[in-house]
């Protein structure tokens, strides 16, 4: 996929589907992503680039699509997303480490 443009109206258009024939989910979703104005301690640049970097972990093209464009409007730059980017990274690599310990957990208590 390399038309961003293309999936954003097309998934766009998918959720307008999906809300007609499941509104109280697309209710819930809005929910979550509405902070309250009076605990809304990060600014929305700062929203759209954490959203980035879980995008990026959760491996989620929609988010990715949806989250670049807001995160260009609340004025990040392409260093900023390169840099949250590179803390998904790094978080993957960490992840990667501790559930290979796991699995090699999981290896000692197979019997022969």
């Amino acid at each position: 996929m390399t038309d961003w443009n293309a999936y954003r109206t097309h998934l766009s258009q998918n959720v307008k589907v999906l809300a007609k024939l499941s509104p109280n989910t697309l209710k819930g979703l809005q929910t979550l992503e509405t902070p309250e104005p009076d605990k809304k301690h990060l600014d929305d640049k700062t929203r759209e680039l954490i959203s980035l970097a879980v995008a990026v972990t959760t491996r989620c093209d929609g988010c990715i699509a949806v989250h670049t464009v807001g995160a260009k409007k609340a004025g990040a730059t392409k260093e900023e997303i390169a840099e949250a980017l590179g803390v998904a990274v790094a978080l993957n690599a960490g992840a990667a480490l501790v559930y290979s310990s796991r699995a090699l957990d999981a290896f000692d208590t197979v019997q022969d």
